[in-house]
């Protein structure tokens, strides 16, 4: 597992648990107590949690940092790899359309559906452009590129222009992906741009199944654009902390642990 990566599970865990202590970080991810210490000093640096004596808490500030569209691709590779698998089994069955999301497990996703057997059958909209060129490349599926203006950071196409051709469009199901979710603050992104075509596809989807490996529970980024009640599925993976699945499912979203 990168830094990086477990840095990002251990702030998840310690929004969800409120509190976590070096011994059993280092008993969880296997890795030396000195190695934990750094990376609390790291979280702690950038203010995503505050060390204490022998572990750390949760710290209550909202987000605003975006990696690049690369280097989130290489985090939690098999976490998103299990997700996308799980999430085929929403694909519509027959003719029908589908809201794909400008994210990283929704482009893993995007690789599995051109094998799908049924997916020549179905119309697909999505705001990613590497999305519309992995599912172009099949040559046999029916894909809608929304226009806009190119985020260079995520590869995503946000703006008026956007919005309104999705006011205009509904599908059967949205796959949605999300910086964080919390059970207060819902799903939220660092760019209200973006935010803004994440809530237009949730509120004209029948279904929406939101893809979130664990490390982006429990944290919270500045725009929220959904709420739990508007969330039908979310496929996590099983380092999903048990108490925050008991939430979502008390709350009537239907919890999927990816394997």
């Amino acid at each position: 597992m990168y830094a990086e990566e477990r840095r990002r599970q251990i702030a998840s865990l310690t929004a969800v648990e409120g509190r976590v202590n070096v011994t059993e970080l280092s008993d969880r991810f296997d890795v030396t107590a000195e190695t934990i210490r750094r990376d609390l000093a790291v979280l702690d640096r950038d203010g995503i949690i505050q060390r204490v004596h022998g572990g750390a808490v949760s710290s209550q500030s909202y987000l605003t940092t975006e990696l690049p569209l690369d280097t989130r691709l290489r985090s939690a590779t098999t976490a998103k790899s299990a997700i996308a698998k799980a999430a085929l089994q929403f694909l519509p069955s027959g003719e029908g359309s589908v809201f794909l999301d400008a994210g990283t497990t929704t482009n893993v996703l995007a690789g599995l559906i051109k094998d799908a057997p049924g997916a020549p059958s179905l119309s697909f909209v999505t705001n990613s452009l590497p999305i519309a060129v992995d599912l172009s490349s099949s040559g046999k599926l029916n894909i809608q590129l929304l226009g806009g203006t190119v985020r260079a950071i995520t590869q995503a196409v946000v703006g008026d222009t956007a919005l309104r051709t999705l006011a205009l469009l509904r599908a059967d199901v949205a796959f949605i992906g999300t910086n964080a979710l919390t059970v207060d603050h819902g799903l939220s992104t660092a760019d209200a741009q973006e935010a803004a075509v994440k809530s237009a596809m949730v509120t004209n989807a029948r279904k929406v199944v939101v893809l979130c490996d664990s490390s982006k529970l429990g944290s919270d980024y500045l725009v929220s654009f959904a709420g739990l009640d508007s969330v039908d599925v979310v496929i996590t993976d099983t380092d999903a902390p048990p108490s925050f699945v008991d939430e979502l499912t008390e709350l009537g979203v239907d919890v999927i642990l990816a394997e």
